[in-house]
């Protein structure tokens, strides 16, 4: 006999419990990094509605307004201690918040919702979400940088064999090679800031994408939540949804691409056949058959979580690029992608950082790499300097390679002083511009934290 299937009332209807199950997914464990996010953006939406005039009679009085503020910070003090429950009844995050605001303050709770949709409600708790972590990841990314800087600074001029395609090219130096890395991952903080700016426009006010006949100030509410502009179509505020979250997993599977390079160069070059970096031991994992093995797994794991975060950012692509326009549920998913991107990237810069500084180079090994016909291009190039015309001089050492002869490595990387090259690398640009990013990172942190402390005391 088939059992029959239970049912369980939610705020907007009466469902199957196997409905609520598929269609709150891991909502209930995702919507926690989104409480303070929450309650930040229903403090100044109650704040709003708490200062409209020429209503017969306020939606929300002021001294209402400051009761459902304080409650709000209750909340988030709750979340912080782990002590704040989504349950999957509640199915997000923002039932869960007003469900307990009108537990602890009655009817006043039954209106914090007036003219929001939960549309409009998870847009602003997304784009603040993803204000505050691109500021954090970016601190995080000029620090690997700065470890990279740091690697190559002490290294100094020691010479390296430059490659192209993996095969012996030109004189180079270790420094040369840990900078070029340095600013390709300083490099990204051009896609951040881009998400950044996407992200930094307000949708509150749009409900649920068609906006409402009451006199909503949506400047007000961008002021107070500290967006640099309103989004003004509320059709337009509603379409944006999953835009911004796949801009930043766009920047997040750019980095993770320069950092699996990064990672591939260091497995490489640390390979008994090239021993010209040494990791660090603890860094390596062993085998449970050959006891001579120190494998470098976290960053051929780097290399692995490249792909995992390039198929979340195009699994957002393929989500968007066939919904019809207004609320879809499917957007839902959105959430899921940006914040499993998020902490692989998050982990991957941490770690990272951490190997670097430890990573060590034998500057022996790196000498002894060296080949005659790593000098092809400066032999060509003296010919030139005795007047030989550049593709004479080319062919001529091409034609006879074998008659090279080994030379002074530290002398031909001492002889490219040229900008950007073995001894014209100026580390203090790379200083400067991880200096004044994360400055600023921290300065706009700040400033959110700050929106978000006044709004909830």
């Amino acid at each position: 006999m088939k059992a029959k299937n239970s049912k369980k009332t939610i705020t907007d209807s009466t469902v199957d419990q196997d409905v609520l199950t598929y269609t709150v997914g891991e909502d209930t464990i995702l919507d926690k990094a989104l409480i303070k996010w929450d309650c930040m953006g229903t403090a100044a939406h109650v704040t709003m509605l708490s200062e409209i005039k020429g209503l017969k009679r306020p939606i929300v009085t002021k001294k209402e307004s400051a009761l459902v503020r304080k409650e709000l910070a209750r909340v988030v003090s709750l979340a912080e201690k782990g002590a704040f429950t989504i349950r999957e009844d509640d199915q997000d995050v923002h039932m869960a918040v007003e469900r307990a605001l009108t537990e602890r303050l009655g009817d006043l709770g039954k209106k914090i919702h007036t003219g929001r949709s939960r549309n409009d409600q998870v847009a602003v708790d997304v784009r603040l979400h993803i204000k505050s972590e691109i500021l954090s990841l970016e601190k995080e990314l000029c620090a690997l940088s700065a470890a990279l800087c740091s690697f190559g600074a002490k290294a100094g001029a020691v010479p390296l064999v430059g490659r192209t395609h993996l095969q012996p090219a030109m004189p180079s130096t270790v420094e040369m090679w840990a900078t070029g890395h340095a600013e390709m991952v300083l490099d990204q903080l051009e896609n951040f800031e881009a998400a950044y700016r996407l992200a930094d426009l307000n949708p509150l006010g749009s409900a649920a994408g068609y906006g409402v006949p009451l006199p909503l100030d949506r400047s007000r509410t961008t002021e107070l939540l500290g967006f640099s502009r309103t989004i003004h179509n509320c059709f337009g505020a509603s379409m944006a949804r999953g835009e911004c979250e796949a801009s930043f997993l766009s920047a997040l599977a750019q980095l993770m691409c320069v950092l699996s390079r990064l990672a591939e160069d260091m497995i490489i070059f640390s390979m008994p056949e090239f021993a010209y970096f040494r990791l660090p031991r603890e860094y390596c994992t062993g085998s449970s058959i050959m006891p001579q093995k120190y494998n470098p797994d976290v960053l051929e794991l780097v290399r692995g979580k490249t792909a995992q975060v390039v198929g979340w950012q195009t699994a957002a692509l393929t989500l968007l690029h066939a919904m019809p326009g207004g609320y879809n549920r499917d957007l839902q998913d959105a959430k899921l992608l940006y914040m499993k991107g998020l902490e692989t990237v998050r982990t991957t810069l941490r770690i990272l950082a951490k190997l670097v500084a430890g990573m060590t180079v034998d500057a022996d090994a790196c000498r002894a790499a060296f080949s005659p016909g790593v000098f092809a291009t400066d032999v060509a190039l003296r010919k030139v300097a005795a007047g030989v015309p550049w593709r004479d001089a080319y062919h001529d050492v091409r034609d006879h390679l074998e008659m090279l002869e080994s030379e002074d490595a530290d002398a031909a990387v001492k002889a490219k002083s040229h900008e950007g090259t073995c001894l014209g690398i100026d580390l203090g640009i790379y200083l400067k511009r991880i200096s004044d990013a994360t400055a600023s990172a921290e300065k706009r942190l700040d400033a959110l934290e700050g929106c978000c402390r006044k709004l909830l005391r």
